[in-house]
């Protein structure tokens, strides 16, 4: 097993590898554990997330051991990434890669636990929740500042902004399910509006979230409107194709 870990938890190094070490058998799930298994754990008094990522299949197995960093690696990379850049993401704590002979195994990523007040999934699922148009235009601002510093988060969707209410009408936004990303010197428009592709084919929310961007970006409404659609319609036909095959495929279970 190699492992990182951040300077200011090097002292709790051998309460993290026997976190690691039981980790079947030990800690609080968090979610479902249907693709990733998440783990809540207790570490000087504060909570501890453990992701344990999922055993690649072979191709993969060689890839991560010799030309591709794990997906715990880059979570715990992509982190100290957005900190440095002033964006919010859970404190990454460690992370931990396991190899065999045959290559690579199993990998883990460890951050602070961040107890949110919602996701963007509740304000797609309930337009009366409270503050909606408020949230969802500071959401907006946090990913146009995302994308003023070149930050792609390639998995942009409506589980994976975690928001927190600091005080009346001011929210924090904080990612994660960090392991896919790109960093751009600067990113043109279209790249942008695809970028709100995955969070929502509600149109009253894409008119406000348009309405909102064009203002910062200080380009027409119409425009803004029009890409964001366009590649919110393709992502979401893609979707359901991809489960109308599935569906067929599998339509003995």
């Amino acid at each position: 097993m190699s492992l990182v870990i951040n300077k200011e938890f090097k002292s709790k190094e051998i309460e993290l590898r026997n976190y690691i070490t039981n980790f079947s058998s030990s800690g609080k799930l968090f979610g479902d554990g249907q693709r990733n298994k998440i783990k809540l754990f207790e570490l000087e008094g504060r909570t501890i997330n453990i992701k344990s990522f999922k055993i690649p299949n072979l191709v993969n197995k060689i890839a991560y051991k010799y030309f591709r960093k794990s997906k715990a690696r880059r979570s715990y990379e992509y982190a100290n990434v957005l900190l440095k850049k002033g964006i919010g993401t859970p404190e990454p704590i460690a992370y931990f890669e396991n190899y065999s002979w045959f290559g690579f195994k199993n990998s883990y990523y460890v951050s602070e636990h961040l107890q949110a007040d919602l996701t963007f999934r509740e304000l797609v699922l309930d337009p009366n929740y409270p503050d909606h148009e408020n949230i969802l235009r500071q959401f907006t601002k946090f990913t146009f500042d995302l994308h003023e510093k070149g930050i792609e988060f390639l998995d942009h969707s409506s589980g994976n902004t975690l928001m927190k209410k600091e005080s009346e009408g001011k929210y924090n936004f904080y990612l994660v399910d960090l392991n896919r990303m790109n960093f751009h010197n600067d990113m043109d428009f279209n790249s942008r509006m695809k970028n709100f592709n995955r969070l929502t084919p509600k149109i009253e929310m894409l008119t406000i979230m348009s309405e909102e961007y064009a203002k910062l970006y200080n380009k027409k409404y119409d425009e803004v409107f029009a890409k964001m659609c366009f590649y919110t319609n393709n992502f979401q036909l893609k979707f359901h194709r991809k489960i109308a095959r599935k569906k067929k495929l599998l339509f003995w279970r």
